[in-house]
């Protein structure tokens, strides 16, 4: 099921993604599903005819994880952490689909980064691993940006990470997905540069939520970044950048300075 959230009339709202790619129509969920559940209100409109909006703003954080892919940690010339490594970004870094990447002031040298992207859907902590599935909502495309030249001077990765518009995800989420082998696209200006697979990550999605839960407790609409494959860059004015993911679909953001 394709859970987005869009806008019409002005009035944000959620929706099921129904259809094939040539008609697709998005069917009108009562309230938050987050919290009530999905409870269809009979309301339809054409996919076309809305705005699609970031699928959730989460109420209590994004949680990144940084060298997951030992390609990416062979092109940064890095070395692979013990454990993940894990970093913080605020809920303000969180846009949409089409929403434009605007570009700090403050960096000359912003690196996209295609990522799988954890969708919490209840209150948890300390989740066991044969448990991570019951607390799942399910996944979407993320683009996890980077100042790379504040992450070298800063001593933390907050301003570097967690920039207004750092954190584009979409299109929607999907809740019904295996994310062990699914297949991770970037592409730049159309040009492909980062072509992976979840297969490849040295930590995998449930037990990347079992640890990220042993430090925080997950809130509903919290999501868990899970790093990027090898392939990243830089991304200036005027470029987009699309991530394609198997079984989700693609979110695509132009950038802004």
């Amino acid at each position: 099921m394709r859970i987005a959230r869009f806008v019409i009339n002005d009035d944000p709202m959620f929706g099921v993604v129904e259809g094939p790619e040539s008609s697709e129509e998005i069917a009108v969920i009562q309230g938050d599903p987050f919290y009530a559940g999905i409870q269809l209100t009979g309301a339809r409109h054409a996919l076309e005819d809305v705005r699609l909006l970031a699928p959730v703003i989460p109420r209590s954080k994004v949680v990144g994880v940084g060298r997951n892919y030992a390609d990416h940690i062979q092109e940064m010339g890095s070395e692979t952490p013990a454990a993940p490594l894990m970093f913080l970004k605020p809920n303000t870094s969180v846009i949409g689909p089409g929403d434009p990447i605007m570009l700090p002031s403050f960096s000359d040298q912003i690196s996209y980064e295609a990522e799988l992207a954890v969708v919490i859907g209840r209150i948890c902590k300390d989740v066991p691993l044969e448990r991570v599935d019951d607390v799942v909502f399910g996944y979407t495309c993320a683009n996890d940006l980077t100042a790379r030249d504040v992450q070298k001077t800063d001593d933390q990765w907050a301003r570097a990470k967690g920039f207004d518009t750092s954190c584009p995800i979409g299109p929607w989420i999907e809740t019904d997905l295996d994310p062990e082998n699914l297949t991770i696209r970037g592409s730049l200006d159309g040009d492909l540069r980062q072509d992976g697979s979840t297969s490849d990550m040295i930590w995998g999605v449930r037990e990347l939520v079992a640890y990220v839960s042993q430090a925080f407790t997950l809130l509903p609409g919290d999501i868990i970044l899970t790093g990027t494959p090898a392939g990243v860059g830089m991304i200036t004015d005027g470029q987009r950048y699309d991530v394609d993911i198997e079984g989700i679909g693609r979110l695509s953001n132009p950038a802004r300075r």
